[in-house]
């Protein structure tokens, strides 16, 4: 049975400590330990699935509770608001109350908070639940990936590292297709209550099984409550600035540019804290690591990916082709398959050679995606998107295995569970600044794209007017209403291939962003291997 952190007399700085420790560590994987690391690992997939399958079906949503436009977006807003604080607060977390009750805690209320969200009769109640559920949830992700680096030995990370990353990147991907089928064969409600048996199954199981750690209360008599409201406060109003910003004109909007001041304030407030305080709310120092910080920034630039494209192609979809929420999912769970089929090749190779070289074909891979995809047109279906969306899976696994091994997997014991939680914000944070980021290019490009198209098919102009004509007399039956509806059609027709064209201009940004941090890779320092014996990578 592997050590845990509380047995192995570990010094921060001292890597041959580590190296020893992981050495003497039995390299067999207990079943008892391997039964409760999958229960957490699907509790984990619940938390992370529940942002994409809801985020599918947000117009039944909005039907279903008489909910205006401005408020059905809240229903994501609070979840991901919520969330972002949740996850850098489960270090702590984790460290006082022990994994057990932590997970154990999270599972619960998350199931709890799902039923609610399912049998909320208004818009204002399913908004309250969703921040709780987003709350709540959130500590079960770090939790994971901190625990695989805690119960099992370096020499097994090939196999357990590209599971939690086929989790974390899966669940975001196949989320609109679970959302599509679920929302299409029984109602919105159950995008809830399907976590509802899972969660109760995940809650029994960690308390049956989970004994990776022991609780140390006393850290709570420290508890910096300032640095939390100071923590909520920064991130929490980042979260909403980053989520409502594209759809409101940014620091025109009142609200947001309130929010944008609360954030300043409070980063100050919590910078200050953490730097000062007795125990501090999330302590910083894992930056210090050289590893862990490059790590970070690829994570960064993977949730940008991550969760960018996961809403590029059904918006894509959506808009221009028309697809409902189940052709959008079938469409896309191609990376899903992508993803299952490049675990184990990761995993494999992972082990065997440098890090740095499977990050740089990772990012690749996902550069030669977006490549693919900046020739797109308004008729682009299922297998023109085929080939972009296999490269964008392969490259999601070849990338986040040795993003983590880099960030985490390095680290000595007693730092991993902060650790973890920066680790999960940074991907966090990527995507919220990747989704801000393409909205805004995407509506600029739009916008550029209208404007010269107009200038080309403005009066006078030869195509424009032989194209207008020939509307014109296609609806001929409708009398003197023919040549507005012919000039209505053609309008309709110019914004369509203006939105097309900006698509195509955010796929070059994209594959300019993936194909720069790949090239970084190559100035990376190598990562130090695991000490001989602990039979790591």
């Amino acid at each position: 049975m592997s050590a845990t952190a509380d047995s192995l007399p570990l010094r921060p700085t001292d890597p041959l400590s580590v190296g020893a420790a992981a050495a003497g560590a039995d390299e067999r994987i207990d079943p008892r330990r391997l039964v409760a690391f999958l229960a957490m690992v699907f509790g984990m997939f619940m938390a992370i699935l529940d942002i994409q399958i809801v985020s599918a079906s947000l117009t039944e949503i909005q039907a279903g509770l008489a909910a205006s436009s401005d408020e059905i977006s809240w229903v994501q807003t609070a979840y991901l608001t919520a969330e972002v604080v949740a996850i850098p607060l489960s270090g702590f977390l984790s460290r006082a109350l022990g994994t057990r009750v932590l997970f154990a805690i999270s599972a619960a209320g998350f199931t709890a908070a799902s039923l609610m969200c399912g049998l909320s009769g208004s818009i204002g109640e399913m908004i309250v639940w969703r921040a709780i559920q987003g709350f709540i949830g959130g500590g079960m992700i770090p939790t994971v990936f901190a625990t695989a680096y805690l119960i099992f030995p370096r020499s097994k990370q090939s196999v357990i590292t590209p599971l939690i990353g086929l989790v974390a990147t899966l669940a975001p991907t196949i989320g609109p297709t679970i959302g599509g089928y679920l929302t299409d064969a029984l109602s919105w409600h159950w995008l809830f209550f399907i976590n509802v048996v899972p969660g109760i199954a995940v809650t029994i199981a960690t308390l049956w099984l989970v004994d990776f750690d022991k609780p140390d209360l006393k850290l709570l008599e420290n508890f910096d409550w300032w640095g939390l409201l100071f923590m909520a406060g920064f991130l929490g109003a980042l979260e909403y600035v980053l989520e409502e910003g594209p759809r409101n004109d940014w620091l025109q909007d009142d609200t947001i540019a309130l929010m944008a001041a609360i954030s300043a304030a409070s980063a100050l407030g919590f910078f200050a804290r953490v730097l000062t305080a007795r125990e501090p709310i999330v302590d910083l120092t894992a930056f210090a690591n050289r590893n862990f910080a490059i790590g970070s920034l690829f994570s960064f630039v993977l949730g940008i990916g991550l969760y960018g494209l996961t809403y590029l192609y059904p918006l894509y979809l959506g808009q221009i082709r028309g697809y409902n929420a189940l052709m959008i999912g079938e469409t896309m769970f191609v990376s899903g398959l992508a993803m299952f089929a490049t675990a184990p090749v990761a995993g494999r190779l992972a082990g065997k050679i440098d890090p740095r070289y499977l990050l740089i074909v990772g990012f690749l891979a996902f550069a030669v995606g977006t490549w693919g995809m900046t020739g797109i047109t308004s008729d682009w279906d299922f297998w023109e998107l085929l080939w972009p969306q296999i490269f964008r899976g392969a490259g999601m696994m070849l990338a986040i295995v040795p993003i983590t091994n880099v960030a985490i997997g390095t680290l000595p014991l007693e730092r991993i569970k902060n650790a973890s939680g920066l680790f999960n914000l940074m991907r966090n944070l990527g995507g919220a600044v990747g989704l801000a980021g393409l909205n805004t290019v995407l509506d600029d490009r739009i916008d550029l794209h209208i404007t010269r198209l107009h200038e080309a098919v403005g009066w006078g102009r030869g195509p424009a007017t032989e194209v207008l004509n020939n509307m014109t007399e296609r609806f001929q039956n409708f009398g003197s209403d023919a040549p507005a509806m012919a000039l209505k059609q053609l309008t309709l027709l110019v914004h369509r291939q203006a939105t097309v064209m900006g698509f195509a201009d955010v796929f070059v940004l994209l594959t300019v962003l993936f194909v720069g941090i790949a090239v970084s890779g190559l100035v990376m320092k190598r990562p130090a291997p695991v000490a001989a014996g602990a039979g790591g990578h």
